[in-house]
């Protein structure tokens, strides 16, 4: 990064900033210093402990994540904006989880793939503020690097991190994307966010897979959205029947956060809902070919886990949906599907479906 100009009012750039952000499609822009130190500690204790299981990057990444001056040289300062995605329009999100015939996809995945939305948007902000001000050197990230975005979000006074381990916003709740600029920029720093959690711990007994092992602790491995978008290989059997209807990502932890009651909808209408994967039947998913898959899911945050890994989740779905003979066909004729993969969470299915049949022919008593 280049010098930054002693010439660049910094108070007038700091209001130029909110109002890009505004300008943007930011609901919220905040400035934080780059020393996160107990965060980093954070970090290092979570990954020693192995909870980011087959998330190897982070591990690659290490303390780069928390030094964001070592990422990108000359970093003195980070922005934090957010983007609020709460589909508003969508199906509610309870009543399809508790329909096992339907799926359930992540709220931030049912309509176009954040990082188009955003990169772009953070992109004109950093120019259009530079041609403003003054050159001064940035970095864009979405997701893009490695960047403790929760905490530095904290530090720039956008929310506090709750003990689901995600960001909440006093006057939004915690349905947002975050982005991140780094510059050379040193505006005014703002106050970080103070936590307001209180004595509240809905989070983590909703938690299907209890993957919120104590107050602010997330261990992957058995987290959702995990299992389902991060983790390649065949789920844990005894995971499968906890992850319901979930065949992408995982919102119980948000839903029942008192706080998401100040949710505000989306205002970018690339987030409304698309190819109704809000209410939408298991088997009829199921039944997509690869190429439809290609098709529909195209420009969706949905793509980047491909087909095999998308019909692994809808099996286990399957699995634990209600016998009909819509379920038990969609699986049937998929048991000679290219995937090994595939194959296996099928067979699993049908076996669960099988040996529900036989206790019920039996009178025995299902086994939770």
């Amino acid at each position: 990064m280049d010098l930054t100009p002693a010439t660049i009012d910094l108070q007038a750039a700091k209001r130029e900033l909110h109002s890009l952000a505004r300008r943007f499609g930011f609901a919220h822009a905040g400035v934080s210093r780059i020393g996160i130190p107990q965060d980093e500690r954070h970090l290092l204790r979570w990954l020693e402990a192995g909870r980011h299981g087959e998330m190897d990057y982070m591990q690659r990444h290490g303390t780069l994540r928390s030094r964001p001056q070592e990422l990108v040289p000359g970093t003195v300062r980070v922005i934090s904006l957010r983007m609020d995605y709460w589909p508003g329009e969508a199906a509610d999100a309870n009543a399809t989880l508790a329909d096992p015939q339907l799926a359930y996809v992540s709220r931030y995945a049912l309509g176009r793939d954040y990082h188009k939305v955003m990169r772009p948007a953070l992109a004109k902000l950093a120019g259009e503020l530079a041609r403003s001000v003054g050159e001064f050197g940035y970095r864009v990230c979405v997701d893009s690097a490695p960047v403790l975005e929760k905490a530095l979000a904290r530090e720039a006074g956008i929310g506090w991190i709750g003990k689901h381990t995600n960001v909440i916003a006093r006057d939004a709740g915690s349905w947002f994307f975050l982005g991140e600029i780094l510059t050379d920029l040193p505006l005014p720093e703002d106050e970080p966010a103070s936590a307001h959690c209180g004595s509240c711990s809905a989070c983590i007994p909703a938690c299907p897979t209890s993957a919120i092992v104590a107050p602010y602790q997330l261990d992957a491995r058995r987290c959702i959205s995990y299992l389902t978008i991060e983790y390649k290989g065949s789920i844990p059997e005894p995971l499968r029947s906890a992850l319901g209807n979930r065949i992408y990502g995982c919102d119980d932890c948000q839903l029942v956060c008192p706080w998401n009651k100040f949710a505000r909808a989306a205002a970018h209408p690339d987030f409304k809902v698309r190819h109704g994967l809000d209410s939408t039947r298991l088997h009829e998913l199921f039944a997509w070919t690869a190429s439809e898959f290609d098709q529909r899911m195209r420009g969706s945050a949905i793509y980047r886990i491909g087909f095999e890994q998308w019909s692994r989740n809808l099996a286990v779905a399957l699995g634990n949906a209600p016998a009909s003979p819509e379920v038990i066909a969609a699986l049937n004729a998929r048991r000679a599907d290219p995937s090994a993969l595939v194959r296996e969470h099928v067979e699993w299915a049908l076996r669960r479906h099988a040996d529900a049949a036989a206790d019920a022919q039996t009178g025995a008593r299902p086994v939770a």
